[in-house]
């Protein structure tokens, strides 16, 4: 993902996300840049190196953080792209699928 691309996509989906502290929305935005730069990847390798590896798992353990909080962005900002669309919206799975032996 390009640079620009990255930080306007990462805009878009933390947007709707209320963590009620100013440090830990800036502190997924943070992990969010990285794993989209690393989509695939362990946290260790897109964190890039330990102190934000381990910046990561504190933010994921901390108990002012839940699930619906880390979700709630990304709910929004697919709200708002499915109602920009005209026509029919057609979903699919992506993920990656292995098939040894091909």
């Amino acid at each position: 993902m390009r640079e620009r691309n990255r930080a306007e996509w990462v805009q878009e989906e933390v947007v709707g996300c209320e963590f009620g502290d100013r440090r830990l929305g800036k502190r997924f935005e943070k992990l969010l840049s990285a794993i989209a730069g690393q989509i695939g990847s362990s946290f260790s390798v897109a964190c890039q190196d330990w102190a934000n590896t381990k910046a990561a798992y504190r933010f994921l353990s901390n108990a002012r953080v839940s699930e619906r909080e880390i979700l709630a962005g990304h709910f929004q900002a697919t709200r708002e792209r499915a109602a920009a669309t005209e026509g029919p919206l057609l979903v699919s799975r992506s993920g990656m699928v292995e098939t040894p032996g091909l």
